[in-house]
């Protein structure tokens, strides 16, 4: 069985001239998810994925804006929240706001594995990777909380992701890239 392990510290690293993290208000995702569309046309709220290798998250929906954050790693899951003319708004996984100029995010799915597990202290508790979309099958990988997959395909319960080489179905409360429920090819 193959260890897949990331550490979700290197997703993220403070801009050299940052200010603290962002305190910006929350969008309950629960009432989110009735938004409907936002003025681009696409759904509010939404994940998508970093397109670039630095992405500067900034304080307000323009260059003039301070960065918050850099992140320094393509493909780490985003909610879409708000938008902005080119600009989004956008959740991490640990809940930090703020936003992202439309042309560094991608329509790609990626999730990352259980990352409440790692930011709650608990122990090496892997998230299986099933040969099927089924709690009995094969386990192909075991997968560190934070670590990111690219997914498919989710129906629902379960999704059908790729990690490092690696394919197979992760149940899909298991990560934080789709909502509950959600279905999507």
């Amino acid at each position: 069985m193959r260890r897949l392990s990331l550490l979700v510290a290197s997703c993220l690293a403070m801009a050299a001239a940052t200010v603290s993290p962002l305190v910006l208000s929350g969008l309950d995702t629960a009432h989110a998810q009735t938004a409907g569309k936002g003025p681009s046309g696409l759904p509010l709220p939404r994940f998508v994925s970093l397109k670039a290798t630095r992405v500067n998250l900034r304080i307000g929906p323009g260059r003039d804006y301070a960065v918050a954050w850099l992140y320094t790693r393509p493909g780490v899951p985003m909610e879409v929240i708000q938008e902005y003319d080119n600009w989004r708004r956008v959740r991490d996984a640990d809940g930090t706001e703020g936003w992202v100029y439309q042309s560094l995010l991608s329509g790609e799915r990626t999730a990352m594995a259980a990352p409440w597990k790692s930011a709650a202290g608990e122990e090496e508790q892997f998230i299986d990777m099933h040969r099927e979309a089924r709690s009995s099958a094969r386990i192909v990988a075991r997968l560190e909380p934070g670590v990111v997959v690219e997914i498919k395909a989710c129906d629902g319960d379960w999704c059908e992701a790729r990690a490092d080489g690696v394919e197979g179905f992760v149940a899909q409360n298991e990560i934080w890239g789709a909502y509950p429920g959600e279905a999507f090819k």
